[in-house]
């Protein structure tokens, strides 16, 4: 009788959970058809050019896999995407002008109303766990799921900090690294001082806390003080929708792939992701990184390395 082999799946480097949705923009110059989005896309799209990541989230029958196929061939591993009986999240925008602002035209959750993590067993043991922007109750309910994560990041969204905030706060107390934008500091801690309020929320729990600017870069805040990071300049926005995301999964990716974790490392990690977001404004959807090179990337990072250079 033949001897079955058994495959044993390896644990990726990073797992992030989070939406995976299908994005219909409207810039002052195009508008695109259904175009892959969501956080974990995006994120992923990001972090896959620095180590193994593994996505936990849920699509439609009608979600085009065929579109993220490039992901495959980076590695990522899909074992924690389901498919539902329904429709992918639908989520439809319009920018501004300068890009500064947008509007949501419509938002369809199909299954996505549903959603509720599974983390695979393979998935439980990641050296890096990134929670994006969902519900905080999913958030608790993935950190009951794994163990032995040498480091987890969050991301949130003002609706939680609104209609959530008991559990966020619990979220917050049981992640290391937590990822806000001005406007979610200022909501979250009623402080109107960024600086103040990225402290106030390091007291809560988090070691480090990341505040993103958009066009004006971001600020690291851990207890070795402040560390500003600067956008790369881009002579053309084409497109800003998961750039966030991105600059995450760039800020994770790289920390994922080191040995240790220092506070110089999370420092080098935020000009990692300045460097990736700049890519990632340059075409729609995921196509700004889709492309990307890791030789192109390292040298776009030299020559943001220069323009950062003090002395």
């Amino acid at each position: 009788m033949p001897r079955k082999t058994i495959i044993k799946k390896v644990t990726p480097d990073l797992v992030v959970v989070g939406s995976v949705a299908l994005d219909i923009l409207h810039t002052p110059r195009v508008t695109t058809r259904k175009l892959p989005g969501g956080s974990a896309i995006h994120f992923a799209n990001a972090a896959s050019l620095f180590c193994s990541a593994g996505i936990v989230g849920v699509v439609g029958e009608d979600y085009p896999h065929e579109r993220i196929h490039f992901l495959h061939e980076r590695g990522v591993d899909f074992s924690g995407l389901e498919t539902g009986a329904g429709k992918t999240f639908l989520w439809e925008g319009r920018y501004s002008e300068d890009f500064n602002s947008r509007e949501t035209i419509r938002t369809e959750l199909g299954v996505f109303a549903e959603f509720n993590p599974k983390i695979p067993a393979h998935f439980r043991r990641p050296r890096v766990l990134f929670l994006a922007a969902i519900s905080p109750a999913l958030q608790l309910s993935v950190l009951n799921q794994v163990e032995e994560v040498r480091l987890v990041a969050l991301d949130t969204f003002k609706l939680w900090i609104d209609t959530r905030r008991d559990a966020l706060l619990d979220v917050i107390r049981r992640v290391d690294l937590f990822f806000l934008n001005d406007e979610e500091v200022r909501w979250l801690t009623g402080e109107r001082s960024v600086l103040k309020g990225a402290q106030m929320i390091r007291d809560m729990g988090p070691q480090w806390v990341v505040v993103k600017r958009g066009e004006h870069g971001s600020f690291l805040l851990s207890e070795k003080g402040l560390f500003l990071v600067p956008p790369y300049p881009v002579e053309e926005v084409v497109d800003p929708t998961g750039a966030g995301d991105a600059f995450a999964g760039g800020v994770l990716g790289y920390l994922a792939a080191q040995s240790r974790f220092y506070d110089s490392t999370f420092r080098r990690a935020l000009c990692w992701g300045s460097v990736v977001g700049s890519f990632y404004v340059e075409g729609f959807g995921p196509d700004g990184l889709r492309n990307t090179t890791k030789t192109a990337l390292g040298a776009r990072f030299r020559e943001y390395q220069k323009m950062i250079q003090v002395s």
